[in-house]
């Protein structure tokens, strides 16, 4: 069943477009990039091999435009699309448009992207297949009465979350019964503006948790393996800043287990590609898994350093027909690696995201131990439209303490300013 990637359209923007490119670029493989009117002197635009116009700087009209997106991908004579992340990466749509189009889609079944998309499926798929899951209510009652009823069995405090939500949006924590009806109204309330679907489910809220989750990848021949665990626990506003491998303070004995429920999570669903098995962990490290991203993450580098793999090379060759490139006991870990993300942000607004050209970008220099991830230059606009994050800043090093110390050294080299009014200097970038 083997397929030959000879061009690959990227439906993304910005540092992950680049990212795919490079890998693309060393594989022989050519890439096609989609840009809107707001990114047509762009990064990502100047690295692809060719470049199409898809609309204006909205991303409801260009990179959510899946109808145009696929055009493209036929008149550029492409055999696959890597959709990156954010944007249709997930979306179970636009999996089965490609599939029907004869165009690969570098990710997993559209099945896949269905059960684990919708929360209250995805964990009743994971609790049978003997992944361990937080207490919690993921019923079809939704009445505020019977949630209330439902959070007092659980017991306070409780999360609150969207079955849909995502990035943060649509979950809130009730402390106390006084406070359920208030903080329930609010994550409705914002579930119905970020996904059109207000239906809730309760778990318990674990007190002082750690968010890792584990690398997991398969193939087409029901091979699947786990390439260890990240530990995202640092984030604001539910949004994850620094990321780092493998998780500080994990014995073997618990990275064993913590690794093989992740492919008991993937084989439950067939998967197929590059995909995220997302636990909260106590402090007795005992683990209840969260949710399963179906795509390629943000902080994959820092897998990559210390496993010395490639996902995207995996994710193209995958998506080809071929098996994993290596087994399980051919995986092993290698020293300590931390990300960083660069966001566009004013500090003097509690770090809202900022916009407007940048004046002044110097980083670290790259080597083998240090990988700026970006999608931007000197002189290049930082658009009101998309993401924040412009860059991540990835280092190694032998240890957890010389990789910490690598971090906070490159970090004093990372330097940008921005202006955030025309003919006003100004503003900073946020260095987390």
């Amino acid at each position: 069943m083997k397929s030959v990637i000879e061009k690959v359209l990227i439906a993304n923007r910005g540092e992950i477009a680049c990212r795919v490119m490079r890998t693309a670029k060393r594989m022989g493989v050519r890439s096609v990039a989609v840009y809107s009117e707001a990114d047509k002197n762009s990064m990502h635009v100047a690295m692809a091999d060719e470049a199409y116009h898809i609309g204006p700087a909205a991303s409801q009209q260009s990179y959510l435009n899946m109808e145009k997106i696929i055009q493209v991908a036929k008149s550029a004579a492409v055999q696959a699309i890597h959709p990156g992340y954010g944007f249709l990466s997930e979306n179970t749509e636009f999996a089965e448009w490609c599939k029907k189009e004869n165009i690969i889609f570098i990710g997993p079944p559209s099945s896949a992207i269905r059960d684990m998309g919708i929360k209250s499926t995805s964990k009743s798929i994971m609790s049978a297949a003997g992944v361990p899951i937080i207490e919690g209510y993921h019923g079809e009652e939704q009445s505020d009465q019977r949630l209330m009823e439902e959070a007092k069995i659980i017991g306070f405090p409780v999360m609150v979350k969207a079955v849909r939500g995502g990035g943060g949006k649509g979950m809130r924590i009730a402390r106390s019964e006084a406070e359920f009806f208030d903080q329930l109204e609010s994550a409705r309330r914002e579930a119905r503006k970020s996904f059109n679907d207000d239906v809730m489910l309760i778990e318990k809220f674990v007190d002082r948790p750690r968010h890792v989750e584990v690398q997991v990848f398969g193939d087409h021949y029901g091979n699947a393996v786990y390439l260890f665990e990240r530990d995202c626990s640092v984030q604001r506003r539910h949004q994850k800043i620094i990321e780092e491998a493998p998780g500080p303070g994990i014995s073997a004995e618990v990275r064993k287990r913590l690794g093989e429920a992740a492919v008991r999570a993937a084989k439950a669903v067939s998967y197929v590609g590059a995909g995220t098995v997302e636990f909260i962990m106590d402090a007795k490290d005992d683990f209840y898994f969260m949710e399963m991203n179906t795509r390629l993450q943000v902080e994959h580098p820092v897998t990559e350093m210390v496993t010395g793999t490639d996902l995207v090379e995996w994710q193209l060759r995958v998506a080809a027909g071929e098996k994993l490139p290596l087994m399980q006991d051919e995986l092993s870990v290698q020293g300590h690696a931390f990300e960083a993300r660069i966001y566009a942000e004013d500090p003097d607004t509690d770090f809202m995201p900022g916009a407007g050209p940048l004046l002044h970008l110097s980083t670290p220099a790259p080597d083998t131990f240090t990988r700026i991830e970006t999608g931007v230059r000197q002189g290049d606009d930082v658009s009101v439209h998309y993401d924040p994050m412009i860059a991540k800043l990835v280092v190694w090093g032998e240890d957890r303490t010389a990789a910490l110390s690598k971090l906070k050294y490159c970090l004093r080299q990372y330097n940008v300013s921005h202006s955030r009014q025309a003919g006003r200097e100004g503003g900073c970038l946020l260095f987390e």
